[in-house]
């Protein structure tokens, strides 16, 4: 499963793409008005960063208005993701993108119909949110099961990223139900290393080592 870095914090993308294990970044208009920095600007800077894809968010809500902002968004660099809403006007535009040969992630999925939908309509990939569903009593994780078997039903090449990640175990349940990609916040990717169990087990190792008064180099 690919990981997506959910951010717009240059320094912690840079701090965190070091390890090799991030595949790509989102991003939505939330976390550029967050950057207080132009929208173009920061997403080129992304894009420098890191070889994978890289969502940006169009914000107009009529599909003219989408593939306006889309193809300019989709001219920064060659990795832009156009990020779109999954409303009707959204998967007008996504059909037209596809045709034209930009990739689309259509975001703010809820159900495996509308899932269904942004197959059709040629979506690269598709966002369903699976905290705010478990927020408002659901189980967020069935969806992802659910588009899972309607993909593989039909061969859809459409990726399911699994957005709205709120832990470390929503990206294992992510994982296990067949989510291509997940997007993750910088402080539940770091947690992904983390077990009190290693952390215990590193420490009596080194404290053994030391007893030993030896040295590797």
């Amino acid at each position: 499963m690919q990981l997506f870095l959910d951010t717009t914090d240059t320094a912690v993308l840079k701090d965190l793409a070091a390890t090799g294990l991030v595949d790509g970044v989102t991003t939505n208009p939330s976390l550029i008005a967050k950057s207080g920095r132009p929208m173009l600007e920061v997403i080129a800077e992304i894009c420098g960063l890191v070889e994978g894809p890289v969502s940006a968010e169009a914000v107009a809500t009529d599909a003219a208005g989408m593939l306006a902002e889309g193809r300019k968004l989709a001219a920064v660099a060659p990795n832009v993701v156009v990020k779109v809403p999954l409303t009707r006007e959204g998967l007008v535009a996504t059909g037209v993108f596809a045709r034209e040969g930009i990739q689309t992630n259509v975001t703010l999925c809820f159900s495996a119909a509308q899932a269904l939908l942004a197959a059709k309509a040629g979506a690269t990939y598709v966002s369903p949110f699976i905290g705010r569903l478990d927020d408002h009593g659901a189980q967020g994780m069935d969806l992802i099961t659910e588009i899972r078997a309607i993909y593989d039903n039909f061969d859809f090449d459409t990726e399911i990223l699994a957005a709205s990640i709120r832990s470390p175990a929503h990206v294992t349940s992510a994982a296990l139900a067949g989510a291509d990609c997940a997007t993750i916040p910088p402080d539940v990717f770091a947690a992904l290393f983390k077990h009190p169990l290693t952390e215990k087990g590193l420490e009596q190792f080194l404290s053994d080592w030391a007893k030993t008064g030896q040295s590797i180099l």
